[in-house]
Formats: C-alpha cells, structure tokens, sequence
C-alpha cells in the first residue's frame, strides 16, 4: 500500500471525523475580523514615525483621563504615591506627577534610587532591600545630594539593626520606614515585634522614624461571597490602626501626625474612604492598565499600553513544517482560527494580542523570541511591515524591553520617552 494512499486515507478519515463533531455544535467558529479603527491609527502614526521594531507604545490622552479618574477618587486630605516600578520612565512618571501634582515616588531597587537621585522626588522604597545596596547607593551619593529625601523601608529586627550599623558607619541618619504585616504575610512585621522595633528606632541616634507601610493586595483576590473580602480588609486595617497607637505610645502623637502612613495599590484604593487609617495610596499601573489589571473597581479606566510589532511575512494559508503529514490540512479545516499565519518581529512577551482580532499562537510552532508564528482566520488582513497589537499583562517587567516609550497623542507620535535601565 502506498503511502500517498495512506496519506490520504488519513486525510479523508480525518476530514469525516471533523465533519461528525461540527455537526455536534463543537467546531470552533472564525473569530478573525477587520482591524479596529483605533489601532490603524496607531498604525499610521507607527509608519509615518518611520518605526519599525517592536514599540511599547502609550496613548497619552488616555493616560490623561486615567490620571483624572484616580485623583477624582481620592478622599479629601489623601496624598498620592506614584508606583515608579509600574511606569519605568522618568518623561512618564513627570507626565503623572505634574498631572496629579503630586512629589511622592514609591521606589524599589538599587537602579531606580540611582534614576531618581538627581530629582526633587520624595522617595518610599516599596520593598525592603539588603543593607548591601543601600550601602551601595548611599557611600555613591554624590556631595549635595539630599538622602533626607529616602524613607527605608525595613521588614524585620535583623534588618533594622543592619541598617542602623550602616547609619552608623556613614555618621547618616536614616528615615525608617516599617513595614507591617496586616494580612498578607509576604513578610513585615507583626504587632508584637512592632514594639520592639519601634522602641529600637526612638532610642538609636542614627534612626528616624517616617512610618509605616502596609499592603493590602490579597483583600482585592478575595471572593465577596459570605463576606471574605471585607472582613480580611477590616482585619488588615485593624492591624493598622493598632501599630499607629503603638507609634503614639512609644514615640509621641506629634510624630505619628507628620509620619506617612502607606497603604494600598492599584486594586485596592478605591476601599479607602478616609484617611483615618492611610494618609497617602500608591497607585501606578492603573494609570497605563495592563490586562492583568481588569477588575471591577478599575472599570472606568481604559488601556493606555500597547506593544506594536511588525509583521516579517504573511502566508494566506498555514505551513506547517515538514514532517507532520496531513495534521495541518485537519488542523484548518477543523478550527478555521488557524487558516492564515504571519510572522511577527519578536514574540514571548507577556502580553496577548488584541488587534487584529483573532490572532493567537500557533500550538506546535509555540512561543518564539525571534519570529513568534501567529495564526487567525480567513478575515485576517495584514500585510508585510503594517503592525500587529499586543496588550501587556502587566507593565513593570514589560515596558523596559523595547526601548523608547512612543507616545500617541492626536493621531501622531508626539515624543519618545526612554525607560529606565532594566532592573529587578
């Protein structure tokens, strides 16, 4: 028996088998269409600005109104922080700071406290870092430089007495900020060692109280069913408003009125009503809104962040690679999703593609860093060199891989904003 003959057999067996289950309601249907108007503008500005690699591109008008929308929520008195982990970008983070007309950063390693020294910014570390950066940082500091500016942030007692060595050895004193655990148990401290730190804090010459810092992003996970969410948001501010009373008996109510008293972040502000617990929210990826950020409470705000890439070549019919026999004939004609392919400059980043629609990526082809395969149905039009859109999942890891920031604004590309260096 030949094996052209088997190939077709197979091919045949294969096409009746696909022609069973369709008529059982589970063949998948085209979900390939025309591009949105939206992003063939972006497109045109792309090509006219004479771009043509894989480009995080940032609508400014949108970034705009999503600036607008957070601080129309803010409580009256409730200071703002921007997240600079999430918006890696001096020219962006200046956009949101003078739009917010706020001069609080929350920072969160070693390069960006190197970014950010020349400015005016006040600095919060977001997380803790080893006493051997901030050593780093510190004996780098150039004359003139104003450490006052930093508050850090320490998570435990080993710490602190770390960072008080090093205050020490410098002849620096250090604003403390202190970490408490209210909920999610990523680490902080917990009431009971509160204690002890704050009364180490109050009696070492080369310590500064500044405040505390507690998040709260396991509540916005939490189900609202039989009342889970707002019974663990009670309890970490609970936890909170014990700590501010231990700072006022162990340091004075004058010094816990000028401290800061940090909390939330994208998925949680909108809880804060008051400033009696919090005295200041950070917030930053709401701003640009990564797919990872679609939640209930951020329903008003609009994706600002894009990355456009090139497509390299465009087939009007699915190639799989040899050896594979007929499975690409049954593969299209069973899910017509996979008809039409094209190449894309690059590939593998988180994030998932939002236009043209349909677009996925090849199951047997796979995820690819150079020329990822994507495929979508008979509807997909796209030539060589026009620009496929991905949303990014998340912004902090995201937008330092391709370079300068392209801004949008009015149908052209306004400006490009470099990025920070990238960092962990």
């Amino acid at each position: 028996m030949s094996t052209n003959f088997l190939t077709r057999r197979k091919l045949l067996f294969g096409t009746a088998g696909i022609g069973f289950f369709a008529t059982l309601g589970l063949r998948p249907s085209d979900e390939s269409g025309p591009t949105d108007d939206y992003f063939d503008s972006i497109r045109s500005a792309l090509q006219r600005s004479e771009i043509g690699t894989p480009t995080l591109v940032i609508d400014r008008d949108r970034l705009a109104s999503n600036v607008d929308i957070l601080m129309s929520h803010l409580p009256d008195e409730m200071a703002y922080r921007v997240v600079a982990k999430s918006l890696p970008s001096l020219e962006l983070i200046d956009f949101v700071t003078n739009r917010s007309k706020t001069h609080r950063l929350m920072t969160f390693n070693l390069e960006m406290l190197r970014e950010l020294g020349n400015t005016s910014y006040e600095q919060l570390l977001g997380k803790p870092l080893p006493v051997s950066a901030a050593k780093t940082y510190l004996t780098s500091v150039s004359e003139g430089k104003r450490i006052d500016q930093i508050q850090w942030l320490i998570d435990s007692q080993k710490r602190l007495a770390e960072y008080a060595m090093l205050a020490k050895s410098l002849d620096q004193i250090l604003r403390i900020n202190l970490e408490i655990d209210v909920g999610l148990h990523r680490g902080g401290f917990n009431l009971n060692q509160l204690e002890l730190a704050l009364t180490f804090v109050r009696d070492h010459p080369y310590l500064d109280f500044s405040g505390f810092m507690g998040y709260e992003s396991h509540v916005a996970a939490l189900p609202e069913i039989f009342g889970w969410r707002e019974s663990s948001l009670l309890e970490a501010w609970s936890i909170y408003g014990k700590a501010i009373d231990l700072a006022e008996n162990r340091l004075g109510s004058s010094a816990v009125d000028k401290a800061t008293r940090n909390a939330a972040g994208s998925k949680t502000y909108r809880f804060y009503k008051n400033t009696s617990i919090a005295n200041e929210l950070s917030i930053g990826s709401a701003l640009v809104k990564p797919s990872g950020f679609d939640h209930p409470l951020l329903e008003n705000y609009q994706p600002a962040s894009f990355i456009a890439t090139p497509v390299l070549k465009s087939t009007n019919l699915t190639k799989l690679p040899d050896g594979l026999g007929p499975l690409h004939e049954i593969y299209q004609t069973w899910n017509p999703n996979y008809r039409r392919a094209i190449f894309i400059y690059g590939g593998n980043w988180m994030a998932d593609p939002v236009d043209p629609p349909g677009l996925r990526v090849n199951p047997i082809f796979g995820y690819s860093s150079n020329q990822q395969m994507m495929n979508a149905g008979e509807k997909l039009e796209l030539d060589v060199d026009d620009f496929a859109f991905f949303r990014p999942r998340q912004s902090e890891a995201v937008f330092m891989h391709f370079g300068d920031i392209a801004v949008f604004q009015g149908g052209e590309i306004t400006a490009r904003w470099p990025v920070f260096p990238a960092s962990a």
